[in-house]
């Protein structure tokens, strides 16, 4: 079992930055790969960042690609979501997720509460 809590959501204009964090709980953190999902109203959640245990390895959903960057700390147990030259279509809920695969969507098991985003324009 994996408890995740994500914070440093907030309103940003247009052309900003912000980095959200995910702290885990437990001693099996390296063992999951990490994602970050977002949901939009009325849109499905998506994946849209993933990072493999390791660290080495990274996946990006065409339309955050050279904006944003996940990174993470196995020794503190947290992920991040480093999202740069936001846009007022990137507003959503963010979702932290632990799974097996950092490009699948459907191998992530445990969510966080999610962290709302809103760039105004």
């Amino acid at each position: 079992q994996v408890q995740l809590v994500e914070s440093g959501g907030g309103l940003v204009q247009a052309g900003g930055s912000l980095r959200l964090s995910c702290v885990a709980s437990g001693r099996t953190f390296s063992n999951h790969a990490m994602g970050w999902f977002r949901q939009a109203p009325g849109n499905e959640r998506e994946l849209i960042a993933g990072i493999n245990r390791s660290g080495g390895s990274t996946y990006y959903v065409r339309s955050v690609k050279g904006r944003f960057t996940i990174s993470r700390d196995n020794a503190k147990n947290t992920v991040y979501l480093q999202m740069n030259s936001l846009k007022p279509e990137d507003t959503a809920v963010y979702y932290c997720a632990a799974g097996r695969a950092p490009y699948a969507d459907q191998t992530y098991a445990y969510w966080g509460q999610g962290t709302q985003v809103t760039v105004s324009s």
